[in-house]
């Protein structure tokens, strides 16, 4: 039995597959999974249902699984319909979790089409596809050392 939050098998082995520097990508349900990918990454589908599952849910999970050593957001455009003032409403949501999780990593934000480069690097090993609703939800993860 498993001890960690996450217990979903597909991505528990690429999890275990993935080293230091590698790249989890957790997309909303308006991300393009299935084009702005690295050459390595699989994707999982966990869009049950708009708004099942949550990013937010899907951080939780894999930080209770995997060191972590830098977070990456997709920073909001300033124009144009997709438009928002300030920060996603989801990233408070996102700083909660790491305190909660005693984490002090600060959250990076990369304009949208240099988060896409990011994305499509050869360290990109997994995208959890999300259903979540929020606009400017996702959040790149790039794995750490064990230490312990």
């Amino acid at each position: 039995m498993l001890k960690s939050k996450l217990i979903h098998p597909q991505i528990t082995g690429i999890l275990a597959q993935a080293g230091h520097h590698g790249a989890i990508l957790i997309a909303d349900g308006n991300y393009p999974a299935s084009s702005k990918k690295g050459p390595n990454a699989q994707i999982v589908s966990l869009n049950l249902m708009p708004g099942v599952v949550t990013c937010a849910q899907v951080l939780e999970a894999v930080l209770s699984a995997i060191p972590v050593e830098m977070i990456r957001t997709m920073q909001p455009e300033k124009t144009g319909p997709y438009a928002l003032e300030g920060d996603p409403p989801v990233w408070a949501e996102y700083r909660r979790i790491l305190h909660e999780m005693g984490l002090e990593l600060p959250l990076h934000p990369v304009e949208k089409w240099a988060f896409y480069e990011a994305v499509m690097s050869a360290d990109h090993v997994l995208t959890i596809q999300t259903a979540d609703q929020q606009r400017f939800a996702n959040i790149l993860l790039n794995i750490g050392v064990r230490m312990d």
